[in-house]
């Protein structure tokens, strides 16, 4: 059967706004119908990297804080440090990133938490019942600890994922940092030559001897060793070792539907997108080019697979944006491949349908 999702245009005449069709939109699909009570709720959500102006605004997630919150909830906001360097490689920068972007609990009404810790190594390791890639994922664990998960996410490109939506909020985003190595990467991580400083701070945190100090006091990773939990990733002072990140478009997109699986498996889960600055790449990027297409709308459903096939037929159904990274002729029905050849994001979704997360089939229904 075809999943329902729920989707409002961003028309807001006078007496009303953004915030109370984003109310409206959540109760129609259904989400006041969830057991909050007593509950702890993870909203998963990017808090966007520092540079990047294409985030979801704050007052968006207040909205949904509050929604849990009148039933009785306990919900924090939540994402895992990242595989990459940047403003939000550690608990510490991340926190304030999400500072300098507006998220904090006075504007949003709940406290933030960083799902795997301090260092991206406090991770609950979770079966993938029919995985073909995972057998096992690497989740943060406050994301695990949560009786419900919320995904709150903004719609747009992606590099490697053709686009960023419901699937990748909830699979790449809850990984923690050995999870999303395993995500990018069919091999061990290196370390930069020119960079490393021979510290042994790899050395240290490592529990099975991978890294290794040559003669020229320059660090190695022994791949025979290394398990890939991407801890010595983490400590470098320098930011010397790095994933190999060469996991293939089309298995990486399959590898974060099970992770995305992982997630929501045996727990009530809802998911909203916000398709708005559809910038051509990720959040995680410290910047945003011209949108692809004008804003959409906001779309909510139970299915996050749905949600997603939904928010991408409802962005290629747009023109394209004069001036934009894709204004250079016919994209053929499908803007995110166009800007992303290498990768195709319908690999994710139908992975994700025969893990039975959910359907690709949807009933769109309109909220005034």
């Amino acid at each position: 059967m075809p999943a329902n999702v729920y989707w409002t245009n961003l028309r807001a005449k006078p007496g009303d706004n953004l915030l109370d069709k984003l109310r409206r939109l959540m109760e129609r699909a259904g989400m006041g119908e969830m057991d909050f009570d007593g509950k702890y709720v993870a909203v998963k959500i990017h808090f966007g990297e520092p540079g990047n102006l294409a985030y979801l605004r704050p007052n968006y997630a207040r909205v949904v804080v509050d929604f849990i919150k009148e039933r009785g909830g306990r919900p924090f906001l939540t994402d895992c440090n990242t595989l990459y360097i940047g403003g939000r490689k550690n608990a510490l920068d991340h926190l304030e990133s999400a500072y300098q972007n507006g998220y904090n609990p006075f504007t949003v009404g709940c406290h933030l938490l960083i799902a795997d810790g301090l260092k991206g190594t406090d991770e609950a390791y979770v079966p993938v019942e029919g995985g073909t890639y995972v057998k096992e994922a690497k989740i943060g664990r406050a994301v695990m600890d949560a009786d419900v998960v919320i995904s709150l996410n903004h719609f747009k490109g992606h590099e490697m994922a053709g686009f960023g939506g419901a699937l990748k909020n909830l699979g790449m985003g809850c990984g923690s940092r050995a999870g999303k190595m395993e995500m990018h990467s069919a091999g061990k991580p290196t370390v930069n030559q020119e960079l490393c400083i021979g510290c042994g701070a790899c050395q240290r945190v490592c529990a099975h001897g991978a890294p290794v100090l040559m003669e020229n006091r320059k660090m190695t990773i022994d791949h025979d060793r290394c398990v890939g939990c991407g801890r010595c990733i983490g400590i470098c002072p320098k930011d010397a070792v790095t994933a190999a990140q060469d996991e293939t478009g089309e298995i990486l997109n399959c590898k974060m539907a099970e992770y995305a699986k992982a997630v929501v498996d045996g727990r009530p889960h809802f998911h909203i997108s916000l398709v708005v600055d559809v910038s051509p790449y990720c959040d995680c990027h410290g910047e945003n080019d011209v949108p692809l297409v004008p804003d959409v709308g906001m779309f909510a459903s139970f299915d996050p697979v749905a949600l997603d096939v939904a928010c991408a037929d409802a962005v290629n159904a747009q023109p394209i944006v004069p001036g934009c990274a894709i204004d250079d002729g016919e994209t053929g029905g499908d803007h995110f491949h166009h800007m992303h050849p290498t990768t195709d994001w319908r690999s994710c979704v139908e992975h994700a349908e025969k893990l039975g997360i959910g359907t690709q089939a949807y009933t769109l229904i309109e909220v005034k």
